[in-house]
């Protein structure tokens, strides 16, 4: 080999073949489209080398034959003739890879279908078979993300999923909770974007779960807002009850600002919230309704939809001694009363919460029920009223009684109080945390 230094067509082949290694990209993919003047498509990247480093070798070969049929070399019809062979065989072998990758993704998505359609008939068995297929990683984060991209997932399913107390559900519930970024949000519109993300379920410790992450993400997002998570959590469901007070077809008389108010006092750890907040709270809810996913109406909203009852009773004042005639209306966990069915405000509102209902006898009037809260005996229902100026004051009754037209009467709402009551599992939920804010005081 000593006169090959001197050889024209082998330093062709090593100058050519070093300006083409350096031409090619990173990863050695091959990009025919420098053998051409005119402009091509861009190539897709592909993940097997073995075809590329093939084209590679190929490449070579291609600049090699181009340079020597050129020359005058006398085997240069064989040349060109072997040169359309590697050409031709090159991009049938391309064209084979990305016909079966192709093939691959088609399968792939199929798979994800099928895998979406699972989770939505039985959530545990959809993440399941898309690990499998390793469509997901078992991961804690990659299986949130999944969710809170929710793409063609059912959002009953996912709050199904969500819902549940294994503890690889509990902590994909917090990342899902994490997923969402409501920092320089109103609670309202953290409410929005949340409840839009999948179904609140109507089991009370689902919810609980669900809104105490809530509560804690909020807060963590927004430091200052609130004193605790528990406020967050219980003017939460406020703001719930209040979008349906305000928006279902089936309520008659709209809950009053003052509803809100009376509901929330002291919960900012013995505090009440500055009434601007709430104002603003109350405008937006009451400009534009929750986006709620529509469901069988099992959920959590669908509980404060329908008033309970309805009628004429008479009730006794609490510092004046007097039995007045008032329009009362159930619902809510709720009773309010108005001067005239016509009335658009009410005259009183009395929480249910933490209250019992009896029959009682009285020496003035027939047919009596009463109210009272049997927790704390001699102290006064938290309740509202407005005055004679309009104003609106605390009520002062330790006590409710009330007449009805007759015993039938009497005891259809008793009975419907006392559903009213234990019907709800939120009302639990919202009494135990305010018990739980009453006792840090």
């Amino acid at each position: 080999m000593k006169g090959s230094k001197s050889n024209p067509s082998l330093r062709a082949y090593k100058k050519v073949s070093h300006e083409s290694e350096k031409a090619l990209p990173d990863e050695g993919r091959w990009n025919p489209s420098s053998l051409y003047r005119f402009p091509t498509p861009p190539m897709p990247q592909f993940p097997s080398k073995e075809v590329l480093l093939q084209a590679h070798s190929c490449i070579f070969i291609i600049f090699t034959l181009l340079r020597l049929a050129q020359g005058q070399d006398t085997q240069a019809y064989g040349f060109r003739k072997k040169l359309k062979d590697e050409i031709a065989d090159v991009f049938a072998q391309i064209d084979c890879f990305e016909s079966t990758e192709e093939s691959r993704m088609a399968q792939k998505e199929k798979e994800m279908c099928i895998g979406r359609k699972k989770f939505n008939m039985d959530p545990a068995k959809g993440i399941q078979y898309l690990i499998e297929h390793k469509l997901l990683t078992s991961g804690v984060q990659d299986i949130a993300q999944f969710l809170y991209k929710g793409d063609g997932l059912n959002k009953t399913a996912i709050g199904t999923y969500l819902g549940e107390k294994d503890p690889i559900n509990l902590q994909v519930l917090q990342a899902f909770v994490d997923c969402h970024e409501f920092a320089n949000l109103n609670l309202v519109q953290a409410l929005r974007q949340f409840l839009w993300s999948f179904r609140l379920p109507g089991e009370a410790q689902k919810i609980d779960r669900m809104m105490e992450a809530f509560a804690a993400r909020y807060c963590l997002c927004n430091p200052g807002v609130f004193r605790s998570t528990d406020t967050c959590y219980v003017l939460s469901f406020s703001v719930i009850m209040l979008n349906t007070g305000l928006h279902n077809p089936n309520v008659r008389d709209r809950p009053p600002f003052e509803r809100l108010v009376s509901m929330n006092r002291g919960i900012n750890n013995g505090s009440d919230l500055p009434e601007e907040q709430l104002r603003n709270l109350f405008d937006s809810i009451k400009s534009e309704p929750f986006s709620i996913p529509e469901d069988d109406g099992g959920d959590l909203t669908h509980t404060f939809f329908n008033p309970d009852r309805e009628g004429w009773l008479l009730k006794l004042g609490g510092r004046v001694k007097t039995w007045k005639r008032r329009w009362f209306i159930l619902t809510d966990n709720c009773l309010y009363y108005f001067e005239f069915t016509t009335d658009k405000e009410p005259r009183g509102i009395i929480p249910l919460e933490n209250l019992s209902v009896q029959k009682v006898d009285d020496p003035k009037k027939p047919f009596c029920l009463e109210l009272y809260n049997p927790s704390c005996r001699g102290q006064k229902i938290k309740a509202c009223k407005t005055d004679g100026d309009g104003k609106v004051v605390e009520g002062k009754h330790e006590s409710y009684r009330i007449s009805a037209a007759n015993a039938e009467e009497r005891d259809q709402w008793i009975e419907a109080i006392r559903a009213s009551i234990t019907r709800v599992p939120f009302y639990d939920l919202l009494s135990a945390r305010k018990k739980k804010i009453a006792s840090k005081q």
